[in-house]
């Protein structure tokens, strides 16, 4: 009974905080491991891509090249003006990877990008869309405390409940670029979205449809975070249209973090 009200609440908002989720010890963990990471990071020139929710950036930096294609089993690194965003560290970091299959996310009641950079209205469906809709769940855990002034989200209360307006969708092999996108993102009034600051170690819950975007990171402190999504598999399909696929090494839908 004690979780009712916070599911009532997911299902009508769309998203739902839950303070306190990590502690101080595991949020260090992760950031320490973020450092050792980037650290013995070396990403070929030629495959130096980024990750955009806008179109045409997207369209134009990641859309042809392989290196974005077939990251779904890989840990490997996208640009975003000056941010890293760290693909499959749920699968092959031991850390993150323990956290990501943790008892802590195995939320059976609620199954329904960070930096200096401004991330766009969005829905996580239009990237990671399933059939029926409502089966992929985001899990945006703050590692460090993300305010108004450094990049906290913002989401349209109740927006999950309006479809999806866009999808991007993989391109027949050998085109280029490598994606391209159905329907389009319409223009959504700027006092719809609501400010979502939390502190470090809050957990942001976040249906797949609803609408939600980051403010820029003007200040001087960082803001990092660590998301990834979760897709209830009984009865779900796993778009075949979808830009990220299964492989051997990953049989299963990829997770995109």
């Amino acid at each position: 009974l004690s979780l009712l009200p916070v599911c009532l609440q997911f299902q009508e908002d769309g998203f739902l905080v839950l303070e306190g989720f990590l502690s101080a010890d595991e949020c260090e963990a992760m950031q320490r491991r973020i450092g050792e990471i980037v650290a013995k990071m070396d990403v070929p020139l030629h495959c130096r891509t980024e990750f955009s929710t806008q179109e045409e950036e997207q369209l134009l930096a990641q859309g042809s090249t392989d290196y974005f294609l077939s990251s779904g089993d890989k840990i490997r690194f996208f640009f975003e003006k000056g941010v890293f965003d760290k693909q499959a560290l749920h699968a092959h970091d031991p850390i993150f990877r323990c956290f990501t299959h943790s008892p802590k996310v195995q939320q059976p009641h609620f199954g329904g990008e960070g930096g200096p950079a401004a991330v766009t209205p969005h829905q996580d469906a239009s990237f990671l869309y399933t059939e029926p809709l409502g089966r992929v769940l985001g899990l945006w855990i703050a590692l460090e405390d993300a305010m108004l002034e450094n990049g906290c989200l913002w989401f349209i209360p109740g927006s999950h409940r309006g479809g999806v307006s866009r999808r991007m969708v993989r391109a027949p092999a050998g085109s280029a670029p490598g994606t391209s996108f159905l329907g389009s993102e319409p223009i959504r009034d700027n006092s719809l979205f609501v400010p979502t600051p939390v502190l470090r170690g809050a957990l942001v819950l976040i249906h797949g449809e609803v609408v939600h975007k980051s403010e820029r990171n003007f200040s001087d402190r960082s803001r990092q975070a660590y998301t990834f999504h979760l897709m209830e598999a009984a009865g779900t399909v796993w778009s075949p249209d979808n830009w990220l696929q299964p492989t051997p090494e990953l049989p299963f839908p990829p997770l995109y973090i």
